[in-house]
């Protein structure tokens, strides 16, 4: 007998965080999704109908906030929060929430969040196994919504102070987080850093010495510390 799948509600009011979790839950065996929600009013009404063992849970969405929501329950399924905001994190886990996700969200932060309610419920730790290894995508927030970037657009990524500039074949954009934090998002077959500020798309390289990579006209400095990394990684005959 084949274990009984967690059905898993997503609810967010961002589409783009929805086809993150959705892409997500679908990579994973042992989880099922029985439904996606745009705020917590259509999440009640789904939940008057079908039941589900587990809900990603945006916190902040019109009308009704996530946390808020979770309160009208009087038998809450378990609950991951999902959010761009930290000052949500004490009231998450003060409403026994079983993990707390920060948008945007990598799958290897997601995975471990999944573990975590697997566990509790079995007492085993499960290593899931996903179908697509590496995502098509990321989402990351910039100009106040979340905007979906297909990798194999991207050519590089550099850190600008609290910011980082993700330059894609169309355009480049901004977003404020850590260039280390979107580096754990990237497949690391397809991205490696070359630079503490720069991380590139090994795809998109054309022209390489041992102190710079060219990228679609822009030239990018190699740093001797990642140096050996690159060389490995481009396949280079002779020393970077």
């Amino acid at each position: 007998m084949p274990d009984k799948k967690t059905l898993c509600l997503a609810v967010d009011d961002e589409p783009p965080a929805l086809e993150v979790l959705k892409k997500y839950i679908s990579s994973m065996q042992s989880l099922e999704l029985a439904g996606t929600c745009c705020d917590a009013i259509e999440a009640i009404n789904f939940l008057q109908t079908r039941q589900v063992d587990l809900i990603f849970l945006d916190i902040k969405m019109p009308e009704l906030l996530g946390t808020d929501f979770i309160r009208t329950l009087k038998t809450p399924p378990k609950v991951i929060f999902t959010t761009a905001y930290r000052k949500y994190a004490l009231e998450g886990f003060e409403l026994e929430a079983a993990d707390y996700l920060l948008k945007p969200i990598s799958f290897e932060r997601f995975l471990k969040a999944v573990n975590k309610v697997i566990k509790k419920d079995t007492g085993v730790e499960k290593e899931f196994a996903h179908n697509n290894h590496d995502p098509e995508f990321i989402c990351v927030r910039a100009d106040r919504k979340m905007v979906k970037i297909f990798l194999d657009d991207i050519l590089y990524i550099e850190s600008l102070k609290d910011y980082i500039k993700i330059v894609t074949t169309a355009k480049a954009l901004l977003t404020k987080q850590s260039i280390s934090a979107v580096e754990e998002m990237l497949p690391k077959n397809v991205f490696i850093r070359i630079h503490r500020s720069y991380i590139i798309s090994l795809k998109k390289v054309q022209s390489y010495t041992s102190e710079l990579i060219e990228i679609d006209k822009h030239e990018l400095p190699v740093s001797r510390m990642y140096r050996r990394e690159v060389e490995q990684a481009l396949h280079a005959p002779t020393q970077l």
